[in-house]
């Protein structure tokens, strides 16, 4: 009896790793989330700024460049920020994933049913693809990332 709850603890083990994982994941691209929303924020208040400015005088090339630069720093932002909403939420699907397969290990070892275990594994597998689906959105942000840079540095 004592064997099979070490073996009930060690199987329910890699899908409690994987959320604790996912969730350091989350925790950082939180916090991009929060950020680029902040620069969104703050460059919407700077355009804002130039529109008072060109309602009262003529904007000069500088002033001009400025602008069409926040405008399509903005517009790049709105792109990031999509993503990183996907990549919240693949996480997010992933830490799912993985506790309804901790779940269902557990119910595996009391019902020992083949079946059970087939849905535990699946469920498993699920939240390894969701995770993956997240750091190739990860990717795609970072690429997002640069070009918002590239823009600021022109």
């Amino acid at each position: 009896m004592e064997f099979s709850i070490v073996n009930i603890i060690q199987a329910m083990l890699a899908p409690g790793l994987m959320i604790s994982a996912c969730a350091l994941l989350l925790l950082g691209v939180n916090n991009k989330y929060s950020l680029v929303v902040d620069r969104i924020r703050s460059l919407d208040e700077e355009k804002r700024r130039f529109g008072v400015t060109a309602l009262q005088r003529e904007l000069n090339d500088n002033e001009k460049h400025r602008l069409e630069s926040i405008i399509m720093q903005v517009e790049k932002f709105a792109i990031r920020f999509k993503v990183i909403k996907n990549i919240l939420i693949s996480y997010a699907t992933a830490i799912a994933f993985f506790i309804v397969s901790s779940f269902f290990i557990g119910i595996g070892f009391l019902a020992n049913t083949k079946t059970v275990e087939y849905f535990a594994i699946s469920m498993f597998l699920m939240g390894m693809v969701s995770v993956f689906v997240g750091i190739i959105q990860v990717v795609i942000e970072a690429r997002k990332g640069y070009d918002i840079v590239m823009i600021e540095i022109n």
